[in-house]
């Protein structure tokens, strides 16, 4: 099953689609797909729900405008440079430990809405990544091994970029090129980490304008899910709604080998058994 949010911006309606491409509204199980949700013991009340026949299929679904699966995350850390291609073409050598940065939690944005240009930015950048949703606290797990059992689920994200504010702009901190607004495209689908077979087999990939630019697999990361949730699991309390973007292949502009993005441009990104995502790039409306 895939879990998502359907319909205007501030009024989703959370909402579930099993195979077979049937939708059902989840308004009599909760008021939204967010932390407490998934705390509770959520995704398998919408299980339960689902045998008992109890839910009515979302009138309309196929039109309404689809939201990030996830409402209100309290955080968005972003894991960089965990692709040693990537690493790279970004002129580093493959980190030794997990890199962690931060992006505002109000730069996640429904998987098909507009990607905004800030004023006089030159240098947006596409990054498709895995995102892993955390399912309940998290905090000083004792091996990687305890890790998927806090984990609700698996998405994807584009952690778009502006490359001069997190390089000449950051002082040494990434989270400024981040965290500009509609720069977290995340979904369109929340799957649950039980129903991801292998989520280090997974292929992940990218394109703009319909040009190839990103082709690789989750088996090609650095730390894999499990060792990055115990990683920061050490260092921070991770909280149910929490996302974790783990990191892009090779294949982005910063390499040298593509333009950055303009207006009118076209990114279409996805992962395996997680759906994809487009965005068409805009500018900031004047104020």
């Amino acid at each position: 099953m895939e879990l998502l949010r359907l319909g205007p911006i501030g009024s989703e309606t959370p909402a579930v689609r099993v195979p077979g491409g049937v939708v059902y509204d989840l308004t009599p199980l909760t008021r939204d797909i967010d932390g407490p949700f998934l705390e509770g013991g959520g995704i398998q009340r919408v299980r339960d729900a689902l045998d008992a026949g109890t839910l009515a299929p979302l009138g309309g679904a196929d039109s309404l405008r689809v939201g990030a699966p996830i409402a209100r995350p309290g955080a968005v850390l972003c894991i960089g440079q965990n692709y040693a291609a990537h690493a790279a073409e970004s002129g580093a050598a493959p980190p030794s430990t997990p890199i962690l940065f931060f992006t505002h939690p109000n730069t996640v944005v429904g998987a098909f809405d507009d990607v905004l240009i800030p004023p006089g930015a030159e240098k947006v950048d596409w990054e498709v990544e895995l995102a892993i949703v955390i399912g309940r606290r998290t905090s000083y797990l004792a091996s990687p091994d305890e890790a998927l059992a806090h984990i609700a689920g698996f998405a994807v994200a584009n952690d778009v970029s502006e490359r001069a504010y997190q390089r000449e702009h950051s002082g040494g901190q990434w989270s400024k090129g981040k965290s500009c607004a509609t720069f977290t495209p995340l979904g369109p689908v929340l799957v649950p980490a039980d129903e991801v077979a292998d989520v280090q087999a997974l292929r992940i990939w990218s394109r703009v304008n319909g040009e190839k630019r990103q082709d690789s697999s989750t088996a090609d990361m650095i730390f894999p899910v499990a060792y990055l949730v115990w990683h920061l699991s050490q260092y921070l309390v991770l909280e149910a709604g929490d996302v974790v973007n783990t990191g892009t292949p090779e294949g982005v502009a910063m390499s040298g080998n593509f333009p950055y993005l303009a207006a009118g441009d076209v990114v279409e990104l996805g992962i395996e058994s997680l759906g994809q995502q487009r965005q068409e790039l805009a500018p900031t409306p004047a104020l």
